[in-house]
């Protein structure tokens, strides 16, 4: 009796992984009653130090990077000045302009980013998908990110993004943001 146990366990084992295969996709929606509440505009406003790496396919990393970014916000609309310094000694900059179409949701843009990027907040939660023009061995490809940003507390958020290309995994970037301190203005 003993083996009729155990395939039945593994059965069910089985199945279970085979509906859990079949779910819906997660969205932004799936955390909104997740606390600290994300508000871009307030956590995306002053300065901030990033950390990063973008490991390839296989998890080996390939690139190492800081980023300081200066950001403000006027009327729904955010620039977010963003200057890269990497392990190897270069240096990129790339100055995202976010956009406010509706409460939760925002689009885009940048001079490498292609067309426009949607992005979707809710609770404690950041979706950010757009393509993104990478330069390799001289040449530019149209690469897809998918970017998911969770707001650990007032100061922390870690991002953890996917990279794509005709649908096949191209690697993945782990990110931490480090809102710094601001000054308190000064009062008459």
């Amino acid at each position: 009796m003993k083996p009729v146990r155990v395939c039945t366990a593994a059965l069910m084992l089985a199945g279970a992984a085979l509906l859990s295969g079949c779910s819906a996709p997660v969205t932004p929606d799936h955390y909104a009653q997740q606390t600290p509440k994300l508000d871009i505009e307030r956590y995306f406003n002053g300065t901030l130090d990033v950390h990063g790496m973008y490991q390839d396919r296989a998890g080996t990393v390939q690139k190492r990077f800081t980023v300081l970014m200066r950001c403000h916000w006027n009327d729904g609309v955010g620039t977010l000045e963003e200057d890269f310094s990497y392990a190897d000694g270069s240096k990129q900059r790339r100055v995202w302009t976010l956009r406010r179409t509706a409460p939760g949701r925002y689009t885009g843009t940048a001079p490498d980013v292609v067309g426009e990027a949607s992005v979707e907040v809710a609770g404690n939660a950041m979706r950010l998908r757009y393509v993104l023009e990478v330069p390799s061995d001289g040449k530019i490809y149209n690469v897809n990110f998918d970017d998911w940003l969770y707001l650990i507390d007032d100061r922390v958020m870690l991002n953890r993004a996917t990279m794509s290309k005709f649908g096949f995994g191209l690697g993945s970037l782990t990110v931490a943001f480090n809102k710094r301190d601001e000054p308190s203005p000064a009062r008459p």
